[in-house]
């Protein structure tokens, strides 16, 4: 239930409806269903389906194919998080055996590892996982199709091999590890291994007449962490809050932001298309605008989640059939129609309860070279340092305690940045990352690389 302010006006629900409609109608699906977020609780569902009366809400339970992906990184992402391994480990070192464990979990991840795209034959989506009991039979004899780490190569395998992974750290299954460190936390209790009433049954439709085919619901074993889960746009719904703000219970906003951005090399063509995977997501650009989240599919269903972070809007959707709408887009336009008729509205600024004299005698204009920068005290105890105006290298920092500060984004992600103080204690200029930033344009007091003519600034006669 949404307070009025949080409602949206009936002109967006119409078009949010309307939307859905055409999908479902011109994608010839026998159900589809969508929920929008917005301020981190769901504004808006909906639902069309080709049968009178039959279960199609935000409460029926849809297979979510890859989105189970981004569980499996989650679940991951905590392991680094508690210390217990580095992205940056070979698989070896946490699962030995596997023929491919020289390839990093974090290439993993971002399926960067060259492993292949699918399991040996037969089709594992559409055969039971009893065909395939050891991870051994998921690899087959040509695991490997790219060297380790060149290039992005979409692998289910991989997936597989990360949730054995969490399996063996974990010493327990990877459906019971979900449960208990994600689905119960975030109070998931409509996502889970194997569907739960009311839940859509997949269907297959023909391509040249309007008749169906129900398609095989198989429980897929050891590629469960790559494509099992079942979901309903609710728990979804709730999962794209997490995954813009964060929980503490589960995974910081920190490391949420960590998984939101793009991890591996992509081919050209990718690129053209403004996409880039993540850490167990998907980012693309679109319309303008930056949407992160995955799609899903297995035979019988569709499904997609996608956020824009700065609109602070997201949208899920699910089909069950096996082709048809386009469940991607039908997401875009949902986020694209909520953020352009209802933008977002800015939080009231406020006035810091206090600020550090240390701090505030560093904010204010500074140089590197003849580029005039702007350095901010802005809230949560960041500074932030950036161009005066127009493009150019910007970040966030967040204070390490001892006067210095690191990069949070961009090109000085990671980056020191020290102020560096004259015997008298006075602020001679700021070192980041060896650039020299000064108060003034190549001042002659600092010391400014490669030194400063000592005849200063002149014209040209």
């Amino acid at each position: 239930m949404t307070t009025p302010q949080e409602e949206l006006l009936p002109g967006t629900r119409r078009a949010l409806l309307h939307r859905i409609a055409v999908a479902q109608a011109e994608g010839r699906a026998p159900s589809l269903v969508a929920t929008v977020v917005r301020g981190g609780a769901a504004v808006w569902s909906g639902a069309r389906t080709a049968v009178e009366g039959a279960a199609a809400d935000e409460h029926v339970q849809y297979r979510i194919g890859s989105i189970t992906k981004t569980f499996t990184a989650v679940l991951v992402l905590r392991l680094r998080d508690e210390g217990v391994l580095d992205l940056g480990d070979p698989l070896e070192k946490h699962l030995p055996g596997t023929g491919v464990g020289e390839a990093t979990i974090a290439q993993l991840l971002a399926h960067a590892g060259g492993l292949a795209a699918e399991t040996p034959g037969p089709w594992w989506e559409r055969t039971p996982g009893s065909l395939r009991p050891e991870l051994a039979d998921v690899l087959g004899e040509r695991p490997l199709v790219h060297p380790v780490g060149r290039r992005f190569h979409y692998s289910n395998p991989g997936y597989a091999l990360l949730g054995a992974l969490v399996e063996k750290v974990r010493g327990a299954s990877w459906e019971e590890v979900l449960r208990r460190e994600v689905l119960e936390p975030l109070g998931l209790s409509r996502t889970s291994v194997h569907p739960m009433a009311p839940y859509a049954e997949g269907w297959a439709v023909h391509p040249w007449a309007d008749v169906l085919l129900p398609e095989p619901a198989e429980d897929v074993g050891r590629m469960a962490p790559a494509g099992q889960l079942w979901s309903t746009t609710a728990d979804l719904a709730r999962f794209a809050s997490f995954l813009m703000n964060g929980d503490e219970r589960v995974l910081s906003a920190e490391s949420v932001r960590e998984m939101r951005t793009p991890a591996a090399a992509v081919e050209a063509a990718d690129v053209a298309g403004g996409y880039a995977y993540c850490l167990g997501m998907e980012i693309r650009h679109q319309d303008g605008r930056t949407l992160v989240g995955h799609s899903g599919s297995l035979p019988g269903f569709l499904a997609s989640l996608a956020i824009s972070v700065e609109d602070d809007v997201a949208a899920v959707v699910l089909a069950n059939c096996t082709s048809g709408p386009a469940v991607s887009g039908a997401t875009a336009d949902l986020v694209r129609i909520v953020a352009e008729a209802e933008p977002r509205i800015p939080a009231p600024w406020k006035p810091l309860r206090e600020a550090d004299p240390a701090v505030l005698e560093l904010v204010g204009q500074w140089y590197w070279g003849t580029h005039p920068f702007a350095l901010r005290l802005i809230g949560d105890g960041l500074i932030s340092l950036g161009p005066l105006s127009g493009s150019g290298r910007r970040s966030r920092f967040r204070s390490n305690g001892d006067g210095t500060w690191t990069g949070l984004e961009g090109y000085y992600a990671g980056e020191l940045l020290k102020p560096v103080r004259r015997p008298d204690g006075s602020v001679s200029h700021l070192d980041l990352g060896s650039f020299v930033f000064t108060r003034l344009p190549y001042d002659e007091t600092a010391p400014v690389p490669g030194g400063v003519d000592p005849e200063g600034w002149r014209g040209i006669g």
